[in-house]
């Protein structure tokens, strides 16, 4: 099951219609039905249509139409039948629906890409969400996959207030580094210009909004996406986690390869950072043949004093 955070217009302006509708949807200027070209691959269906909407909207970039696209495409396509949303109400809650059709197209309606929702009665407070999942589910973007805080949410849909920490993933060998820096990408988006990457790099912005953190790629969010100061190179940052050191190379390999194609114009680079706690052999030997990916150790200090 996925669960997905989805703003029905901006700041959720249209979040009474969906409600009586039973309805969530998205826009963005692409006017026809999109049942034709619907599939699993969602870079095939941004190659055709990022260009419609560049052409109706020519003020916006290369990566706002990428951003665009991809939310229509996980609204209609990669969202499925029992999957669950969750819609901001601006005063602090979510109304939280399962999604119970296929995609139709509402011509002439507002939001007019659909997917038919039964929504719960009782929303669910952000007040009461961890502080991860809090900021996750904060992003301005469109759409936000809150999956991987799915043992969270479902106590919470529940009515069960209790906080509890569950660790089930197979790729974590280390489960007090994994807690630790769920915290430490809070840290370093709110610290970054006091970090020696952010002498050289801003977290990446649109349109004025901070959207770097928890970026969406076609392979899981991005941690950290950051752009240097002359804008000529994309920062790919990737927290380990406690994970596995090859299944953190393959994946920020794949970020990079991401970033390079669907947002860097011909003239940028892109280069990654992994953030650990120790020193690791096998990151060190997987990066001794990499010319762009970079290894930085943390340290935490905590002290009290009278």
């Amino acid at each position: 099951m996925k669960y997905n955070r989805i703003m029905p217009g901006a700041k959720s302006k249209y979040l009474d219609e969906c409600l009586n509708g039973n309805f969530i949807g998205v826009d963005f200027g692409i006017n026809e039905d999109l049942s034709m070209h619907l599939s699993d691959d969602v870079k095939s269906f941004k190659e055709r249509y990022r260009p419609i909407f560049l052409q109706n909207r020519p003020d916006k970039s290369k990566v706002a139409a990428g951003l665009a696209c991809g939310s229509i495409w996980t609204v209609c396509q990669d969202l499925k039948k029992g999957d669950m949303v969750l819609c901001p109400d601006g005063k602090g809650e979510y109304l939280v629906g399962d999604i119970e059709s296929n995609y139709f197209y509402s011509e002439g309606e507002i939001l007019p890409h659909r997917r038919r929702v039964k929504w719960h009665k009782t929303p669910i407070r952000r007040s009461d969400m961890s502080e991860a999942l809090s900021n996750s589910s904060g992003s301005i973007l469109t759409t936000c996959d809150l999956t991987k805080y799915e043992e969270e949410l479902k106590i919470l849909i529940s009515g069960n207030k209790s906080s509890i920490i569950t660790l089930n993933d197979s790729t974590i060998e280390n489960a007090s580094e994994f807690a630790l820096e769920r915290h430490l990408e809070d840290f370093l988006v709110k610290n970054w210009e006091n970090t020696s990457l952010g002498k050289d790099y801003n977290i990446y912005e649109l349109d004025g909004e901070l959207v770097g953190q928890q970026f969406p790629s076609d392979t899981g969010p991005i941690d950290i996406l950051a752009l240097s100061k002359d804008k000529k190179t994309f920062l790919v940052v990737e927290l380990k986690k406690g994970r596995v050191s090859d299944n953190v190379v393959g994946q920020i390999q794949r970020y990079m390869g991401f970033v390079k194609e669907d947002l860097a114009e011909y003239n940028q680079n892109v280069k990654g950072v992994i953030i650990g706690f120790d020193d690791d052999l096998k990151i060190k030997r997987a990066l001794s043949v990499t010319t762009n990916i970079d290894f930085y150790k943390y340290k935490v200090d905590f002290k009290l004093y009278k």
